[in-house]
């Protein structure tokens, strides 16, 4: 059920439509009846009525005990919710006469947060007199990618914006 929210359901006597497909309480089929005809059924279960695809043709109605059928689409939704892995981008910042153990430092905190799955950008700022040598810069972001060629790969090349060069890096797949 893509896409609906359970407060989005129409039951019981919200359901307009002529005919729907109706789909008993144990899954069975019960093929294409007026609304009237399900209600009954559903009256006669002591269930309701619920329309759980209502972009079909026609629509589908389940006969089911309501409260319940919600409980089980809030757990399912929390499921999916705990499974998901949101993917952050973790900032490094290098300025353009770093030195080569800094530079390694950098490196290793990189390489912590893309073993973690974090997307890494990585920022070489310039400032004052450094915009002059901008040009002779970019290697500093060759060689942290080149260290890091094992475990990652370059999404973004390095491009200028400003002020800074900015590279984008993500796990190898």
């Amino acid at each position: 059920m893509e896409g609906t929210t359970i407060s989005d359901l129409m039951i019981n006597e919200q359901i307009r439509d002529k005919e729907v497909r109706l789909i008993g309480e144990n899954g069975e089929q019960l093929g294409v009846m007026s609304v009237k005809e399900a209600m009954k059924l559903a009256d006669e279960a002591g269930l309701d009525l619920v329309k759980i695809a209502p972009n079909a043709q026609p629509p589908v109605c389940k006969i089911v005990d309501y409260g319940k059928f919600k409980y089980e689409q809030m757990r399912k939704e929390k499921e999916a919710k705990k499974k998901q892995k949101v993917i952050e981008v973790k900032e490094i910042r290098l300025s353009p006469n770093i030195d080569t153990n800094d530079l390694n430092t950098k490196v290793n905190a990189a390489r912590k947060f893309l073993s973690k799955g974090d997307r890494v950008k990585v920022t070489l700022r310039f400032r004052g007199r450094e915009m002059a040598h901008m040009n002779n810069s970019k290697h500093i972001l060759d060689d942290f990618a080149e260290a890091l060629a094992d475990i990652a790969v370059v999404e973004k090349a390095p491009k200028v914006e400003g002020r800074s060069m900015t590279m984008f890096l993500t796990e190898k797949r």
